[in-house]
């Protein structure tokens, strides 16, 4: 069952900055000339341990099982899968990647160094159709959340499964979490199991709850 007092409380959030107006920025990673690595409204997490960030999801923590364990792509796809945990480990080489992650509660962290594999490995596998135009993904712990397919073909886009060289721990997201770094980290799944292709946006969990259809952290889409 989801933390009801954490839900309403980022919920509130949600209500109390699109009444004062926030959540317009105007700065952008790729315009020249900006250098800065941290969006704006946000400040750095330094905590005592540098590998340590802090821990935000629903109050739900599924166990993991990889004897049981699937993870599925559905929907606007040619080659639809549905991949045992070995599979996972196994049918797309494992990369690793330094990057950074912002969190809409207006933390930041630099240089996190997760690994797993690529989404535009997995695109390979699974040959989206021309009419796929939106992922909805699917947590264990019954989270969605949605994304333009384009916001996922980019190169630092990972289902990570490790994070500092050891298996992704289960308060982060075990088994795996998609990593979208130009977006707030709660547009990609923690404990996810599932994605679905599809031709019309299908807001998630936070989204119906008053937070931004998008958010970019450079352009402050936090509530909508």
């Amino acid at each position: 069952m989801f933390n009801p007092s954490f839900i309403k409380t980022k919920s509130r959030a949600a209500e109390v900055s699109k009444s004062r107006g926030i959540g317009v920025g105007n700065s952008n990673p790729d315009s020249e000339g900006v250098k800065d690595r941290l969006p704006p409204g946000q400040r750095i997490h330094n905590g005592n341990n540098p590998e340590e960030f802090p821990v935000l999801d629903l109050g739900v923590h599924p166990a993991f099982n990889p004897e049981t364990y699937t993870f599925e792509v559905t929907g606007l796809v040619a080659n639809p899968i549905s991949w045992s945990w070995d599979e996972v480990m196994s049918k797309i080489p494992k990369v690793g990647q330094t990057s950074d992650f912002h969190c809409v509660t207006r933390w930041s962290k630099y240089d996190i160094k997760w690994a797993g594999f690529k989404y535009l490995d997995l695109e390979k596998f699974v040959k989206p159709k021309p009419e796929a135009k939106f992922v909805v993904q699917y947590g264990l712990d019954g989270y969605t959340t949605n994304v333009p397919i384009e916001d996922l073909r980019n190169e630092d886009v990972l289902f990570a499964y490790e994070l500092y060289g050891k298996p992704l721990p289960l308060d982060h997201g075990a088994p795996m979490r998609l990593i979208i770094p130009k977006l707030y980290g709660w547009k990609g799944s923690k404990f996810i199991h599932k994605i679905e292709f599809v031709a019309e946006d299908e807001p998630g969990f936070w989204e119906v709850r008053g937070y931004h259809n998008h958010g970019n952290p450079w352009k402050e889409e936090r509530y909508g």
